[in-house]
C-alpha cells in the first residue's frame, strides 16, 4: 500500500505526532504533486557539467547523442550551480545532505578529523588510529577522530566482519571508536550534532532506508542518544575497500558479478576501487537493495516491509572512473587505462564513459520498478552528489605530497594523534588541528615561508589559500574548547592551487575534499512526472535538499535543527 505521509497527517492518530503544514505549503497544496516517498541518489564525483554533457550530448562521444538518457528522461528542475559541503569529503558531503548542515553546525569536516574533548578509542583501529588511556571524568587529551572503514570489526570482508548477515551497524567495533569524558564510545550516529531527514521522518512514522559504502556512514540516522541506531529501519553498507576476493559472500546476488569480471584485480587482492569493471559490481549490491525495497522488501529481499518514505543509496563507479590509473595489467575491451576526462569541457575518457552509463543504466532500473509497482508518480527522486572531483581537465592533476605538504611542513606543530599511523586530513585541502593553537600564527607564518605566493616556482606545497583566525571564524566556528571554543573546528585549512593533491599517489589523476568549483559544483536534479522541466541558475547548496525532502513529504523543513541554526532555506522553484 501506498504510505503518503501528507496522508498520515489527516489521521488523528498521528495528528498530535506531526508537525502542521506551514502557511506555504498549505498555498502550494493545491498545484504540488502528491509525494509519499522519496528516493534520494548520491552520484560521488558527478559534476553538473557532467550531467549536462551526458543529456545533451557531445562531439566524438555516444555518435553525440546523449549517453544517460534515462537521466535525461526524467522530468523536474535542474540546478546548475549547486554547491557541496566545504570541506567536500565524502562524511560532511553526505551529512550536509541529509542534516541541511554545513560542517560549523554540525560538528561534521572529515571521515578522519579531530576533536579537541575526546579520548582515544580503547584497541588501535584498523587504520591505525592509536589506542589511548581513558580515566572516566578526568579532562580529554582529544584525539583524532575516524569514520571510515577503519573502525568495522574487519575492514577486509565485504560484511564489514559482522558475526552474522551482510553487515550495517553490526559491523561497527565499539573497541575502536573513540570516547567521550565518561569513556563511552562515541558511536556514528551520536557523533553528529545535529538531527537528520531520517530522524525526523522516522519519528513521524515513516519508513527509512539507507545504502552506503562503510558500515561508519550508518551517522545519516543522525543523534539517538543510545548505542543503538533507531532512525534508520534498514540501512546496508557493503564495505567497498574489502578485499574483492570476498564479493561471493554477498547475501544479494548481482548477474555478470559471480564471478567479478576483472579478475587481475581479484588476484592482487585489491578492493573494488582499484577496478573499473568490479566497482559496478560493487554498487551493483545497492542498486539491488533499492529495487528489492521499492518492492515492499528489506534490502536483501529476506523480509516483507514496507516501501521505504525515504531511501537511497550512493554511486561509487563515477568517482572511480573520473580518478583511477589501473595497475593491474591490460585493461578490458572498451576501457582505458586512465580513466578522468580528456579535455577541460568534460569529455569522459572510454572508462568514465562506461561508468557514466551504468549509473544511468542503474537508475534506469529503478524508474521502471517504481513505474511497475505503480508508485513512480508518487515518488520525488533526487540526484545529486557528496562530493565532485578535482581537477576536471586531467592534464592539470599534480601529486605533491609528502614532504611538500602542510601537514609534513608543520609537524611539529600538530597535535600527537595527527602524526601518527592513521596520518593527517590531506587530500586536495588539508585540515591541520595544531597541538596548542595559541601556535596558529607561527605555523600559517611557517606555510608561507615554505610556500611563497611569488615566484611561483618557490611554492612548493602549491599553497593557493590558508585559512585560519578571523577568516577561518567566519564560515566556521573558533577553534578550542568550550565555552569559547570549538573543539572539532581546524586550527588551519589549507586550499592548493588547482590539480594539487596531497597525496603522492600515483594511481588517481583527481581527488576531492577541497573548496574548488571542480570539487564543489555537483549534479543536483528534483525529479517527478508533476513538476515542469526547469533550469535554475541562482547558486543553492546541497544543504538544501534536506529541507526540501521534508516539504515534499508533508513535513516543516524547522524540524530540522540547522534550519533554525544557519537558516538554511528549501530549494527554490519547487511547489512544495
Amino acid at each position: 500500500m501506498d504510505n503518503n505521509l501528507k496522508a498520515w497527517v489527516a489521521i488523528g492518530a498521528l495528528a498530535t505526532a506531526l508537525i502542521a503544514p506551514t502557511p506555504k505549503q498549505a498555498q502550494a497544496a493545491g498545484s504540488a504533486p502528491s509525494i509519499s516517498r522519496v528516493l534520494l541518489l548520491s552520484v560521488d564525483g558527478m559534476h553538473a557539467v557532467d550531467f549536462a554533457n551526458c543529456s545533451t550530448g557531445l562531439s566524438g562521444v555516444n555518435g553525440g547523442n546523449p549517453y544517460c538518457p534515462n537521466l535525461a528522461a526524467l522530468t523536474g528542475v535542474t540546478y546548475v550551480a549547486s554547491s557541496t559541503s566545504k570541506p567536500s569529503d565524502s562524511f560532511p558531503g553526505l551529512m550536509s545532505i541529509v542534516s541541511g548542515a554545513s560542517p560549523k553546525s554540525m560538528g561534521v569536516y572529515y571521515d578522519v578529523a579531530f576533536d579537541r574533548s575526546l579520548n582515544g578509542p580503547a584497541r588501535t583501529s584498523g587504520n591505525g588510529n592509536p589506542a589511548g588511556v581513558c580515566i572516566p571524568g578526568a579532562t580529554p587529551p582529544g584525539w583524532t577522530t575516524e569514520f571510515d572503514e577503519g573502525i568495522s570489526i574487519n575492514k577486509n570482508v565485504l560484511n564489514g566482519g559482522a558475526p552474522t548477515g551482510d553487515g550495517g551497524v553490526a559491523s561497527l567495533q565499539p573497541l575502536f571508536l573513540d570516547r567521550d569524558k565518561s569513556c563511552n564510545p562515541v558511536y556514528p550516529w551520536n557523533f553528529v550534532r545535529v538531527n537528520t531527514i531520517f530522524g525526523v521522518i522516522h519519528g513521524n512514522g515513516g519508513y527509512t532506508a539507507w545504502s552506503d559504502k562503510h558500515p561508519s556512514y550508518s551517522s545519516v540516522g543522525g543523534p539517538t542518544g543510545s548505542n543503538v541506531d533507531t532512525n534508520v529501519d534498514d540501512y546496508y553498507a557493503p564495505e567497498i575497500n574489502s578485499n574483492s576476493q570476498d564479493y561471493p559472500s554477498s547475501d544479494i546476488k548481482v548477474a555478470g558479478c559471480n564471478p567479478l569480471p576483472d579478475l587481475l584485480a581479484v588476484r592482487a587482492a585489491d578492493d573494488y576501487t582499484g577496478s573499473f569493471q568490479n566497482i559496478q559490481c560493487y554498487d551493483g549490491l545497492k542498486v539491488q537493495a533499492i529495487l528489492n525495497e521499492i518492492d515492499g522488501k528489506n534490502h536483501n529481499a529476506t523480509a516483507t516491509t514496507t516501501v521505504p518514505n525515504i531511501f537511497g543509496m550512493n554511486f561509487q563507479a563515477v568517482s572511480i572512473g573520473q580518478k583511477l590509473i589501473y595497475q593491474h595489467g591490460p585493461v578490458a575491451s572498451g576501457y582505458s587505462e586512465k580513466g578522468g576526462y580528456l579535455d577541460n569541457i568534460g569529455t569522459p575518457s572510454p572508462s568514465l564513459l562506461k561508468e557514466i552509463e551504468f549509473i544511468d543504466n542503474s537508475i534506469g532500473k529503478m524508474v521502471a520498478e517504481l513505474k511497475k509497482q505503480g508508485l513512480f508518480d508518487s515518488t520525488l527522486i533526487i540526484v545529486s552528489a557528496k562530493h565532485g572531483q578535482s581537477p576536471i581537465d586531467s592534464s592539470r592533476y599534480n601529486p605533491n605530497g609528502s614532504p611538500n605538504d602542510p601537514a609534513t611542513i608543520l609537524a611539529s606543530f600538530l597535535a600527537p594523534t595527527e602524526n601518527s599511523a592513521i596520518g593527517p586530513t590531506e587530500d586536495d585541502v588539508a585540515l591541520l588541528w595544531l597541538a596548542d593553537s595559541a601556535n596558529t600564527a607561527t605555523a600559517v607564518a611557517e606555510l608561507q615561508s615554505a610556500s611563497p605566493a611569488l615566484p611561483l616556482a618557490d611554492n612548493i606545497a602549491g599553497i593557493g589559500i590558508i585559512f585560519s583566525g578571523p577568516a577561518l571564524s567566519l564560515n566556521y566556528n573558533t577553534p578550542g574548547l568550550p565555552p569559547s571554543g570549538d573543539p572539532r573546528t581546524p586550527d588551519i585549512i589549507v586550499t592548493p592551487n588547482v590539480g594539487v593533491t596531497y597525496s603522492n599517489s600515483k594511481k588517481k589523476l583527481a581527488e576531492h575534499g577541497g573548496f574548488a568549483h571542480d570539487d564543489t559544483n555537483v549534479i543536483l536534479l528534483v525529479s517527478n512526472p508533476g513538476l515542469s522541466n526547469s533550469t535554475i541558475s541562482a547558486p543553492v547548496a546541497t544543504a538544501a535538499i534536506a529541507p526540501t525532502i521534508l516539504q515534499a513529504l508533508g513535513l516543516t523543513s524547522s524540524s530540522l535543527q540547522a534550519v533554525t541554526l544557519e537558516g538554511t532555506q528549501i530549494l527554490p522553484g519547487l511547489p512544495f
